[in-house]
């Protein structure tokens, strides 16, 4: 399990409708990028073996201060018109919102929420509107003039 963020362009990252961006555009953007390199697999040592994932457009950041530190990698997978990354934590973030401006998107999480520059999403603003919103629907009958 974990947490998925994406850049994207679309409306909701999830939408099969809208703007996507193409797998020709983000290998051209890696390639073009000094501290990102186009893999296409990802591999980790597991008690049974290893485990491999293959993706025609993935991507590790090599400029990530944990790169290579204990194995670890920061992987961007091309998905679907959206770039993947799980379990981001704020460095990943924050270069996220920099490849979501130059690929003219966003950074959203699973949740609809969307990321900034500083890395810190709109999620407060999302549930105090929810919130809201639940508190007006929930009227006593005789109060809808209210």
């Amino acid at each position: 399990m974990g947490y998925d963020l994406h850049i994207t362009r679309k409306e909701e990252w999830f939408e099969e409708e809208g703007d996507q961006i193409t797998l020709d555009e983000w290998n051209n953007f890696v390639n073009s990028s000094s501290d990102m390199r186009l893999d296409g697999y990802a591999e980790a040592e597991t008690p049974n073996g290893v485990l491999r994932v293959e993706s025609e457009g993935l991507a590790v950041w090599t400029g990530y201060s944990g790169h290579d530190k204990d194995g670890n990698m920061a992987w961007f997978d091309y998905f679907e018109g959206n770039i993947k990354v799980k379990n981001p934590d704020d460095e990943i973030i924050k270069k996220m919102y920099q490849i979501a401006v130059a690929l003219n998107a966003k950074v959203q999480g699973e949740e609809c929420e969307v990321y900034g520059e500083d890395g810190q999403s709109n999620w407060k603003e999302l549930k105090a509107e929810g919130e809201a919103m639940r508190a007006a629907g929930s009227k006593k009958w005789w109060q809808f003039w209210k």
